[in-house]
């Protein structure tokens, strides 16, 4: 059950996701993979600090305790990125993009605690772009109606309609692929690291871990979200 989740010095290291056990569903065999199992972690982790923090807050003093100034802080600085982004439009999104904005953010820094980032995996972050995509383009006939939608499809020749097309379908896949590739190749170089060093990988590999899952983490966490309100402002134009 170790192979995959954890990273640790043994020789059979990989990057693969592997099956961690099997069941029946409707006839059909189900594997839950070391995907499942960390996302889950990660998931576990959230919701603990969204309880911890819901509970911390209605009791909340006026000198804050520890705990409070880090779930003050965290709150603070997304609003502040989400509003620096998108004005006044970032009432209406600042729960969606917080949300992702930590789930990611977590996901990303799991590798630092052995764990294989559900991030580097495309079955994550697809639906991440997909979701994005989804309230791009509803908040972009909602707000532009049909007739808006046209005129920006067809700008500026209307053979130019196909090209814009393509560009609007890219957006989820470039989303995706952008996080989804960036993650991996620092799970992939790990393992390199840890399966063909492992005699040698006492220590230092943490300063990799630094690099790859705290500092390129973190920035793949923030231009996923800042393209993002980017094309959310974009689709919503001048209210």
């Amino acid at each position: 059950m170790t192979n995959g989740i954890l990273l640790s010095g043994s020789a059979d290291i990989d990057f693969m996701i592997h099956g961690v056990f099997p069941y029946r569903f409707f006839g059909h065999t189900v594997w839950i993979t070391t995907t499942h199992i960390c996302m889950l972690i990660v998931m576990l982790v959230l919701i603990g600090f969204a309880i911890a923090a819901n509970r911390v807050m209605k009791r909340a003093t006026e000198v804050p305790g520890a705990f409070q100034n880090v779930v003050e802080l965290v709150v603070e600085l997304l609003d502040r990125m989400i509003g620096a982004a998108m004005g006044k439009k970032a009432v209406k999104f600042a729960n969606y993009i917080g949300s992702i904005f930590l789930f990611i953010l977590v996901c990303n820094l799991s590798g630092l605690f052995g764990l294989r980032p559900p991030t580097a995996d495309y079955g994550v972050t697809l639906p991440l772009g997909l979701m994005t995509f989804t309230l791009i383009h509803f908040n972009k006939f909602k707000h532009k109606k049909v007739k808006g939608v046209l005129k920006e499809l067809c700008d500026p020749w209307p053979f130019w309609a196909p090209i814009n097309l393509i560009g609007y379908i890219a957006v989820p896949i470039s989303l995706s692929l952008r996080l989804f590739a960036n993650v991996l190749s620092g799970v992939v170089i790990m393992a390199l690291v840890y399966g063909l060093l492992s005699v040698f990988a006492i220590g230092w590999p943490a300063v990799l871990h630094v690099y790859f899952d705290l500092f390129s983490g973190a920035i793949q966490t923030y231009v996923f979200c800042m393209l993002t309100m980017t094309y959310i402002s974009d689709a919503i134009g001048d209210e």
